[in-house]
């Protein structure tokens, strides 16, 4: 009877991650953001101009603490998970440098629970196993016994007990690809809300083409789970798209196909690359009624499915009728 409620502060929560987001980025472009408080970065080029590789991290970390008022832990990789795993070794103001070379040594011992991708319910299967740590999964021989718990994934997965992750980063834009993604305050595990998330997410991207009057052939989407797994699929296509439609059908194809059902999501994301030369007619106006027809039966399309009925018509349907 005496517990008091205490709302949580969000859009505070927002713009302190809109700082951190805009500090990071004046270091790189090639930045991905995994979560409001989290992100991953290209430091390639930018590592060039300091005597000392952990001068950069050095510099970040004192920067976020003194203009944001927030610690930080640093991960510094040669790729994203083992970035991912080494910002977790040192909490709240530590810097780790994991290599692969390290992974035997740093990574190996920790407890299967600590891996990236494996989630709370994936331990006890494991365990079951008798797989305890990173090194049991890393050695563990029968893989006909891993297939029922990682599915699909178990090939990405055993790579990266030894280090090894071939993801790239997305990017929300650059020279050669566009892109958007939307991190989740809450995870979604809804088909319908996340099929909806990407129909957003496909217009969205598809006026950021129009403006920029580009158009491409391959379509990518990410998914990240609440374990922080990351999917990336893609798809080329024979004709370059930009419409919101287009870039949704194959969105959510690639999503269909590649969604663990259940599974609960806490980022999405789109892009489209392989750009080719536009049609200015083609955007200008495009014909501008024809455009906003399309974007209006989208609307309608989700509502109704929403409502479970058709509730919701056009108005000049109803002057006809």
């Amino acid at each position: 009877k005496d517990l008091i409620v205490v709302e949580g502060h969000y859009s505070f929560y927002g713009e302190l991650s809109n700082q951190f987001i805009k500090l990071i980025s004046s270091y790189s472009d090639s930045i991905e953001q995994a979560s409001i408080d989290e992100c991953y970065v290209d430091m390639t080029e930018k590592i060039k101009e300091y005597e000392r590789p952990l001068d950069l991290a050095t510099e970040i970390q004192r920067r976020v603490l003194h203009e944001i008022g927030i610690p930080c832990s640093i991960g510094v990789a040669p790729n994203m998970f083992l970035a991912k795993m080494a910002s977790d070794m040192k909490k709240p103001m530590g810097i780790t440098v994991l290599r692969i070379r390290d992974v035997e040594e740093k990574m190996w011992p920790l407890p299967i629970g600590d891996m990236r991708g494996i989630g709370l319910r994936t331990v006890q299967l494991l365990e079951d196993l008798g797989i305890y740590t990173i090194k049991d999964l890393a050695l563990y021989k029968n893989l006909e016994d891993l297939k029922p718990i990682f599915g699909k994934n178990l090939d990405e997965i055993m790579k990266k007990t030894r280090g090894i992750d071939h993801r790239a980063i997305l990017k929300s834009y650059d020279s050669k690809s566009m892109g958007i993604s939307e991190t989740f305050l809450d995870d979604i595990i809804e088909y319908d809300e996340l099929r909806g998330i990407l129909r957003v997410l496909s217009k969205k991207l598809s006026k950021r083409l129009k403006n920029e009057k580009k158009k491409g052939k391959h379509v990518s989407i990410r998914i990240c789970y609440y374990d922080f797994r990351n999917v990336d699929r893609s798809i080329t296509i024979p004709e370059a798209i930009w419409k919101a439609d287009d870039i949704f059908v194959q969105a959510i194809s690639l999503f269909d196909e590649n969604w663990d059902e259940g599974e609960a999501v806490r980022l999405l994301g789109i892009s489209v690359s392989q750009f080719t030369e536009g049609d200015d007619d083609e955007f200008t106006l495009f014909n501008q009624e024809e455009y906003l027809k399309t974007e209006t039966n989208s609307i309608l399309e989700d509502l109704n499915k929403q409502l479970g009925k058709k509730g919701f018509i056009r108005a000049s349907k109803l002057m006809k009728d």
